[in-house]
C-alpha cells in the first residue's frame, strides 16, 4: 500500500529522491494505483479473524496489504514469511 511506502520514505534519508522515483513509477502506463474499497475492508476483517482464531497473527499493515492484493487479484511479492499464513493469498517469496 502506498501509505507504507510513504512512511518508509519519511523515516529514511532520501525522501525527495524516493518520492521522485515513486512518481516516475506511478506515471508508467502499466501501473495502476488501486484504491482500498469497502470490499477490501471486509476481506481484511475475515483474514484478521482467521489469523486470530488460529493463533498466528501478523502485523496489521500486512493484513491490509494481503487483503488488498487478494481483492485486486494480484500476486504478492515479499520476503516476509508470515504472508504464508494467509489462506488464499498468492504469495511469492523472491528468495526461493
Amino acid at each position: 500500500m502506498a501509505g507504507e511506502l510513504l512512511s518508509g520514505f519519511r523515516n529514511g534519508q532520501r525522501l525527495a529522491q524516493n518520492l521522485k522515483e515513486l512518481q516516475e513509477f506511478l506515471d508508467s502506463p502499466i501501473v495502476e494505483l488501486v484504491p482500498v474499497a469497502l470490499a477490501t475492508a471486509h476481506r481484511y476483517s475475515r483474514i484478521a479473524a482467521q489469523l486470530r482464531r488460529s493463533g498466528t497473527p501478523i502485523p496489521t499493515k500486512d493484513i491490509w496489504i494481503a487483503a488488498h492484493a487478494m481483492e485486486t487479484g494480484a500476486d504478492l511479492v515479499s520476503f516476509d514469511q508470515h504472508f504464508g499464513r494467509v489462506e488464499g493469498l498468492i504469495w511469492i517469496d523472491p528468495s526461493t
